[in-house]
């Protein structure tokens, strides 16, 4: 897992980073019946339940000191070395964290190690719809896409697995990178982009995103893409993944 990322991006993290509601009720039933979780790659904690047993894995101290509220127990480690004994947990997650990781593969195997019977993922699985920033960044998708393991992939490394499609409301309170697909402007923000990891990635920004600032000043952005604001949400490729042990 990346620390030294989260590190030098993450001193505002919770400011922009809020659990979605939508999102945690996705969660929460992939997490039925789950009473001791580990939840991994925990980050400022957004998607912790706090109606159960929950020790949170987490290796940036940028990250760790925003956990402002939680008392869940806390570990600085590492998803590909996870510091517990098999079988510890009912349940692993990792939410919109497993691209991060140096070894997916290696994360997800000492996830299975210590969750007894479930592991539920958070994740991506590319552009399932056209995302218009991507006509001022197309940089995006050849940096981000590339990141992701597909579901084929993670069934090749768990086991047959179900995908839950999570569509993006358009009021999304979780500012990763498809939130503000309705809120054009928010992308200009430089808050909002250091948030978004995608944006330590990719290159040469700042073009795409002048040429944003006007269309959206002179109307052409509305032109364009205003069907968008009748939308009340959309699949941009978002999946809850669970793997059950023997319940597939």
């Amino acid at each position: 897992m990346t620390t030294s990322l989260y590190d030098s991006i993450g001193g505002h993290y919770r400011d922009y980073r809020r659990p979605d509601q939508r999102i945690a009720a996705v969660l929460s039933r992939g997490l039925a019946g789950a009473r001791a979780i580990v939840n991994i790659g925990a980050g400022v904690g957004s998607y912790e339940p706090r109606d159960r047993n929950v020790v949170a894995v987490e290796p940036s101290w940028v990250m760790i000191s925003q956990r402002v509220g939680c008392t869940h127990p806390l570990v600085q480690a590492r998803a590909e070395a996870l510091p517990f004994r098999d079988d510890t947990f009912d349940c692993a997650t990792a939410l919109l964290t497993i691209h991060h990781w140096s070894d997916i593969e290696k994360g997800l195997q000492e996830a299975l190690r210590v969750a007894r019977q479930r592991l539920v993922l958070f994740t991506w699985i590319g552009f399932t719809n056209h995302f218009w920033l991507l006509d001022y960044l197309p940089q995006i998708k050849l940096v981000d896409e590339p990141m992701f393991p597909s579901i084929g992939q993670l069934s090749s490394w768990l086991g047959p697995v179900r995908a839950i499609p999570v569509p993006i409301p358009h009021d999304c309170t979780d500012g990763f990178l498809c939130a503000y697909w309705r809120r054009p402007g928010a992308y200009l923000d430089e808050g909002v982009r250091r948030a978004i990891s995608t944006f330590s990635r990719v290159r040469d920004i700042q073009g795409g995103l002048n040429k944003l600032k006007a269309d959206l000043a002179n109307g052409v952005w509305h032109k364009r893409y205003g069907n968008l604001l009748q939308q009340e949400e959309i699949d941009f490729g978002y999946r809850m993944v669970v793997f059950e042990d023997g319940a597939i």
